[in-house]
């Protein structure tokens, strides 16, 4: 059981309260990040949003947070096996973002920083 957490629900819908990540990572739990991507509750496709969200507002680490929104989240839908790593035999899914490191994830919601895109091992997007 993977528990997924929707941090950009809560801020689209304005409410206060955060699922507790913190405690349940500290239990155990593993958890995954999604954007819940519906017009109704969160209309936000923005997965670096939701790292941000989860390491701001639910105190999660910038590397449990991308762990929750790639393995973890692969895992939940049931596709560890194929995607949400980088391994031998997997899709070969990468993001190249410019910034010093992937501590500074969070910390960069507000413009786009990807620089390149592969898709199953091919590139698909370069800035």
């Amino acid at each position: 059981v993977i528990a997924t957490l929707l941090p950009g629900t809560i801020f689209s819908l304005g409410m206060k309260s955060y699922a507790r990540a913190r405690d349940m990572i500290d239990t155990g739990v593993a958890v995954a990040l999604a954007t819940d991507y519906n017009p109704g509750s969160c209309n936000c496709d923005s997965m670096q949003f939701v790292i941000t969200l989860a390491c701001l507002q639910m105190k999660m680490t910038p590397a449990e947070a991308i762990t929750a929104a790639t393995i973890n989240a692969a895992y939940a839908l049931e596709l560890g096996d194929k995607i949400g790593s980088i391994e031998v035999g997997k899709q070969a899914d990468i993001l190249v973002m410019d910034m010093p490191n992937y501590q500074f994830l969070p910390y960069h919601f507000g413009s786009n920083n990807v620089e390149m895109v592969i898709k199953k091992g091919e590139l698909i997007w370069s800035s």
